[in-house]
């Protein structure tokens, strides 16, 4: 899952994508508000969930918050506010923010707000993802496959979701690129073909290849 943290105090930020790294996420940071709405109206499809700060230098997270759903952008977003007023909530959830956390708080409760969040997309998706003879848990990060479990990292369970999620498809590699890696990313070329390969062996060690390359194009997960 990707996220779109927009917070302005730089060790606050930090210290969230830390965390949210080790969760598995995948985390871009912006601390100002109107260059995080241009990335939100530019790149609406890259993110999974967008975690605002209320108050930010040149826009506030409430006006974001409205422009955003005004340009009909769905992806769930959950406000961080220092203020714990009652007319403040409502204003946001109002503005159509999907939840709001009030400083400070845990980051046990912000993973957990975020997991209820991932799992109420636009259209209803399963807890549990089946394709062919492969199942995954996204809940409990656990992959199935003919009665037994696979082990992955993180990015090949990020891959392998993407591809679960939009069977039968091509997916290209620069979709999986914006999705499973951050915004900023600067690295060898190939990192994604080298994943994809990892994580075809070890699908292919539990049964047949179901992970197609198509040349010039992308990859396929069949069912």
């Amino acid at each position: 899952m990707k996220i779109l943290l927009v917070e302005d105090e730089q060790k606050l930020a930090e210290a969230l994508q830390k965390g949210l790294a080790h969760e598995g996420y995948t985390v871009d940071i912006i601390s100002d508000g109107k260059k995080a709405l241009s990335r939100i109206s530019l790149h609406r499809s890259d993110y999974d969930v967008i975690i605002l700060d209320l108050m930010l230098p040149s826009m506030d997270g409430l006006e974001i918050c409205k422009q955003v759903r005004e340009m009909n952008i769905t992806v769930p977003i959950l406000v961080l506010t220092a203020r714990a007023e009652t007319d403040t909530k409502v204003q946001l959830l109002l503005a159509g923010a999907d939840d709001y956390l009030v400083k400070p708080f845990s980051f046990a409760e912000l993973n957990a707000r975020l997991q209820a969040l991932l799992r109420r997309p636009n259209e209803s998706l399963p807890e549990k993802l089946t394709v062919g003879d492969i199942e995954l848990n996204p809940a409990e990060r656990k992959v199935m496959r003919e009665g037994r479990e696979i082990p992955l990292t993180l990015k090949e369970f990020g891959l392998l979701e993407y591809f679960m999620r939009h069977p039968n498809q091509v997916v290209n590699r620069e979709d999986l690129l914006s999705h499973l890696w951050d915004f900023n990313y600067v690295g060898f070329s190939n990192v994604v073909d080298v994943h994809v390969k990892n994580l075809r062996r070890k699908l292919s060690n539990d049964g047949g290849n179901v992970l197609e390359t198509v040349r010039g194009v992308g990859y396929r997960l069949a069912e």
